[in-house]
């Protein structure tokens, strides 16, 4: 699966890392609904840390279609929220 992260590039992550990265996107959903700026930060930046980690960048002349984009760690609160569908960012 090709991973955007919005200001950084592409990582290409292994479809069995996706249930740890649904767990990490269900606690950044939290924040948000309660509205927790410090939770939200920390949930955000653990989200993306889990995708460097993981995942395996991509040359960056190598452009793939994404199949999910996630969000720049700086993003607000706000700017997340209107990214977030039904099944949060990383759908099930």
């Amino acid at each position: 699966m090709i991973v955007r992260l919005m200001g950084e590039g592409q990582l290409n992550v292994a479809d069995g890392d996706l249930a740890a990265l649904n767990d990490l996107d269900a606690d950044l959903e939290k924040a948000i609904e309660t509205g927790d700026e410090d939770q939200f930060r920390g949930a955000l930046h653990a989200l993306l840390e889990r995708v460097r980690t993981v995942g395996e960048p991509l040359p960056p002349e190598e452009l793939e279609p994404s199949d999910l984009i996630l969000p720049p760690a700086d993003a607000t609160m706000e700017e997340v929220r209107a990214m977030l569908g039904d099944e949060g960012l990383i759908p099930d």
